[in-house]
C-alpha cells in the first residue's frame, strides 16, 4: 500500500452546529476523520496522520504526524467551535506540517473538510493549488453542507492541484445518510472507486449495492463502515500476497523449463535392454556379441551360455526319465558344437571356457549313470510302473520292453568276462 503522511483539516466553524447531517455536521466530521485515520494507518504501518482545526483566529494543530490512532481520537474530543473557516491558512499550516515530516519517503496528502462557505476568490485558490502541486502535495476535498456555494470554486481548486489523478473532490449533499458511510466508497478511501471530481449520494441499489458488498467482503459499509474497511484492507493484503507468490513461482519455473529444454535437445543414445530367453544362442550370435564387448562381458556371456545349456540338459534328462519306461532314447552330446562355442569365446578366455565345458560334461556323465542305474533296478521300475495310472506291470508288452533293456547290459558283462 501507499506510504503517506496525511494531514486532516477539520472545519470547526459556527456552521458545524447544523443538524442536516446526522447527528450534527461536527460529529459527522469526527466519525469520518476516525474512518480515514484507520484506513491510512492500516494500509501501511509506517503511514502517519495529523489533525488541524481550521476555524477561528488561526488554524490549530491538534496532533502532529503520528501513527497512533488513539491520539487522533482523543484530540477530536478537544475541538471547540470557532468563527469562520480559514481555507487558505489551513492549507498553508498543513503544508508546513508535511514539510517537517520525519520520513521523507512518505507521500504528502491533505484531506480538507469544507462544511461552510469559502470566501476566498477562485483565482487565489488556483494560485495556491499550483504551489501545492509544485511541492508534490495531493489534496482531497470533502464538500458538504454548503455544496451549492462552494462547488464551483472547489472544482477549480482540485483541477489545478490535481497531478496524475492524485487529488479528488467529493461532494455530499445533505440527506438521511451518514457522512462516513458515503466516504468509505469514495476515492478518498477506496482508491479503485474512481478519480477526479464527483457527487456522492447515500445508499446503493441493484447491481451497485451487490458490487459494494462484494468489495467489502459481504459487509454493508452503510451499516458497519469500520468492519467493512478492515475486511477490504485484509482482502487487498491477501491479494497482494498471492500475486507475489505467483510471481515467485513463475520465476522459479522459468529456469526449470530452460533446463528441461536443454536436456531434451542433448540426449544420449539409450542403452539396449537384454532379455533372457530359454533358447540356446548359436555360435554365430555369440561371435557377433563378443566382437562388440570387452573381456569382462565376453566372460559373462560364456558363463550365461553354459548355464543355459546346463538348464536345457536337465530338462532333457527329466523328459527322458519320464519316457524311459515306454521308448527309451539314448542321449547324445554334441561336443563339436560345444567345443566350437567354447573356442569362439576368445584366445584369452579359452582355458576358462574349457574348464566350464569339462564341468558340464562331468555333470552330464554322472546324470547319465544315474539314469542307467535306475533302468537296471527292476524294483524301482516296478514301483514307477505301478504309480502310473492305467499301466499294468504284469502286461507282456511291458515285460518284453524291460527284458530288452536288460539284454545289452548282459552282453556287456559277458564281453568283460
Amino acid at each position: 500500500m501507499v506510504l503517506e503522511a496525511t494531514v486532516l483539516c477539520l472545519d470547526n466553524s459556527e456552521w458545524m452546529r447544523n443538524g442536516d447531517y446526522t447527528p450534527t455536521r461536527l460529529e459527522a466530521q469526527q466519525d469520518a476523520l476516525n474512518l480515514i485515520t484507520g484506513a491510512k494507518t492500516q494500509s501501511n504501518p509506517e503511514s502517519t496522520v495529523s489533525v488541524i482545526a481550521c476555524a477561528g483566529r488561526s488554524p490549530e494543530v491538534l496532533v502532529t504526524l503520528t501513527s497512533d490512532l488513539g491520539k487522533v481520537i482523543s484530540s477530536l474530543h478537544e475541538v471547540k467551535i470557532g468563527e469562520k473557516l480559514n481555507f487558505i491558512s489551513g492549507l498553508q499550516v498543513a503544508q508546513l506540517v508535511l514539510k517537517h515530516r520525519q520520513n521523507k519517503n512518505q507521500q504528502q496528502r491533505v484531506v480538507f473538510f469544507v462544511g461552510s462557505p469559502v470566501e476566498t476568490d477562485k483565482e487565489e485558490l488556483v494560485q495556491l493549488a499550483k504551489r501545492l502541486k509544485k511541492n508534490n502535495i495531493a489534496v482531497d476535498v470533502v464538500n458538504f453542507g454548503e455544496e451549492t456555494m462552494n462547488t464551483e470554486k472547489l472544482e477549480a481548486f482540485v483541477t489545478a492541484v490535481n497531478n496524475n489523478n492524485n487529488s479528488h473532490l467529493v461532494t455530499i449533499p445533505p440527506g438521511p445518510h451518514i457522512l462516513s458511510d458515503i466516504l468509505i466508497s469514495s476515492p478518498i478511501i477506496n482508491e479503485d472507486a474512481g478519480s477526479g471530481t464527483g457527487t456522492a449520494t447515500g445508499g446503493a441499489t441493484g447491481s451497485s449495492r451487490a458490487d459494494t458488498l462484494a468489495a467489502f467482503g459481504g459487509v454493508d459499509p452503510n451499516i458497519d463502515p469500520e468492519l467493512a474497511l478492515a475486511l477490504k484492507i485484509s482482502m487487498e493484503e491477501e491479494r497482494a500476497r498471492q500475486e507475489s507468490e505467483n510471481k515467485k513461482k513463475q520465476d522459479e519455473q522459468k529456469p526449470d523449463s530452460s533446463n528441461a529444454n536443454s536436456t531434451t535437445t542433448s540426449t544420449t543414445t539409450p542403452t539396449p535392454q537384454t532379455t533372457t530367453t530359454n533358447t540356446v544362442t548359436t555360435p554365430s550370435e555369440v561371435d557377433i556379441d563378443m566382437g562388440d564387448t570387452d573381456e569382462e562381458s565376453a566372460l559373462a556371456q560364456a558363463i550365461a551360455l553354459s548355464m543355459q545349456q546346463q538348464k536345457q540338459q536337465e530338462e532333457q534328462r527329466q523328459k527322458q526319465a519320464s519316457a524311459a519306461t515306454i521308448t527309451p532314447t539314448p542321449t547324445s552330446s554334441t561336443p563339436s558344437t560345444q567345443s566350437t562355442s567354447a573356442m569362439d569365446v576368445g584366445d584369452e578366455d579359452a582355458e576358462m571356457a574349457l574348464a566350464l565345458q569339462m564341468s558340464v560334461q562331468q555333470e552330464k556323465g554322472t546324470a547319465q549313470d544315474d539314469v542307467n542305474k535306475a533302468m537296471e533296478d527292476s524294483s524301482f521300475l516296478n514301483s514307477v510302473l505301478t504309480s502310473l495310472p492305467g499301466v499294468d506291470p504284469n502286461d507282456e508288452r511291458i515285460r518284453n520292453v524291460l527284458a530288452s533293456l536288460n539284454k545289452p547290459d548282459d552282453k556287456k558283462k559277458d564281453d568283460k568276462k
